[in-house]
């Protein structure tokens, strides 16, 4: 009975675990993508932001909201610092990336 209950632990801890992984994953690249808009002269689609979060974001996730917040803040430190050709390079990838996800046509 012990092993059963046990195993059970195991797998919501996987499951747990796998959920705050991608949960974090999503959290770095929008963060990144959003923290760029102003920076790279970008306009996004509010509605498509809102519609990516609702596809990629549980309901019950409060810790998405402030874990993108710190994200953003983290990344808009970075790019003070970034030279020309960083910036170019960076914002390159970030309309791709914008693009892909439905941020910009």
């Amino acid at each position: 009975m012990k092993l059963r209950y046990f195993g059970c632990c195991v797998l919501t801890l996987v499951v747990t675990e796998a959920r705050a992984a991608a949960s974090y994953e999503v959290v770095s690249n929008v963060g990144s993508v959003l923290a760029a808009e102003e920076f790279c002269g970008l306009n996004y689609d509010q509605p498509a932001i809102a519609a990516y979060i609702e596809k990629n974001v549980p309901a019950d996730d409060m810790t998405f909201a402030s874990s993108l917040n710190m994200q953003v803040i983290g990344v808009k430190a970075f790019q003070k610092e970034m030279s020309a050709s960083q910036k170019t390079a960076h914002c390159t990838q970030i309309a791709r990336v914008a693009k892909s996800y439905g941020f910009t046509k």
